[in-house]
């Protein structure tokens, strides 16, 4: 199966949805709350959410959504989901041929608040299952850094594709990372860049566009013929990756360059083009479990840019456990040539604590 409309409509359905989540960007107040789990939710995550749902059950109206986030508390609170619907009925793509490929706009209040609320999926091994974060790095995005809106389809517990939609990136495949991109989300002209990947057939990038699919061209992790240069990326957040560990493991790889700290699966994006060259998000608790959201179009992308991405422990991450990757520990995420090496270090710092 080639998977090739849904690739389209992948990307056009996150592209729509960045649109939205930049005007938020751009915004003053951005409508924040917090979640259960203390981590915040803004109108820009309920909004991208809603419209890519929208997409996907339009298009594929048999397929299982597994999304970050839930509609409960906007049906308590009129006032927010008033301030979301504002978003979501004036978000269009400017092609009509490309809007109509998404079923169009959402048509109600209620349409939009059942959208959201169609990614209560519970995941697992069996049928198809998209894994949706409409905005990863929330923390990042309220900062004004880097964020992405993170979209994968899983079939029977494989990722077959993934796209990133990352609005704050860079276009040029070519541009090095430097230490200040992360915090760095100024909106200037020649950012805005979509990752996208179908398993088994390569990944590619293009520029973020408004309405028809814009150009696209392949993307590889580049050779690193001194593990010592190569250029380290990490979460900005101590509370997401231990820093301490990987400030060790660069130290024992004789990498002295500064790492490039970063929110999002915008860095699996970077290292598949060859601005970065590794990713590592370590654990800092022995019951934390990844959530399958944060990493399935990141993990397939990389693969096909002929990287490799596994857990601390060497072993391909598991998105067929359900909503979190429980079976995994971390993420090790390097060009194949050098994956192992990294790997090796990861696993002494780590044993030796």
């Amino acid at each position: 199966m080639s998977y090739e409309r849904e690739l389209h409509i992948a990307q056009l359905a996150v592209q729509r949805a960045t649109i939205l989540t930049q005007h938020v960007f751009h915004q003053k107040a951005k409508g924040t709350e917090s979640k259960d789990d203390k981590s915040p939710v803004t109108i820009g995550d309920y909004g991208a959410q809603a419209l890519i749902i929208h997409a996907i059950r339009h298009n594929f109206p048999q397929d299982d959504i597994v999304g970050e986030e839930e509609a409960s508390s906007l049906r308590d609170n009129a006032n927010l989901a008033d301030q979301i619907w504002g978003l979501v009925k004036n978000t269009r793509l400017d092609d009509p041929v490309a809007e109509e490929e998404l079923g169009g706009p959402v048509e109600s209040p209620e349409q939009m608040l059942q959208a959201i609320d169609a990614g209560k999926s519970a995941g697992g091994a069996r049928g198809r299952i998209w894994a949706l974060d409409p905005i990863d790095g929330t923390k990042g995005f309220l900062r004004g850094g880097q964020y992405a809106v993170c979209l994968a389809l899983i079939e029977d517990g494989d990722v077959k594709v993934g796209v990133l939609a990352c609005p704050n990136l860079p276009v040029d495949d070519a541009a090095p990372l430097s230490a200040d991109v992360g915090p760095d989300g100024s909106g200037s002209a020649g950012r805005g860049v979509i990752f996208a990947a179908v398993s088994g057939s390569g990944a590619v990038s293009r520029p973020l566009g408004s309405g028809a699919l814009l150009p696209s061209q392949p993307i590889q992790m580049k050779d690193v013929a001194d593990i010592s240069q190569a250029t380290f990326c990490e979460s900005v957040e101590a509370g997401h990756s231990s820093h301490g560990d990987q400030a060790e493991i660069a130290k024992q790889l004789g990498i002295t360059k500064e790492s490039v700290r970063m929110d999002s699966q915008a860095k699996y994006g970077s290292i598949a083009r060859g601005a970065g060259d590794l990713y590592l998000r370590l654990p800092v608790r022995a019951d934390y479990q990844e959530k399958i959201w944060d990493h399935a179009a990141g993990d397939v992308i990389v693969r096909e840019a002929r990287g490799q991405v596994t857990d601390a422990n060497g072993k391909r991450l598991d998105f067929s456990r359900g909503r979190t990757l429980k079976d995994n520990k971390g993420v090790v995420a390097a060009p194949k040539a050098v994956h192992d090496q990294v790997l090796n270090v990861v696993k002494n710092v780590l044993s030796s604590k």
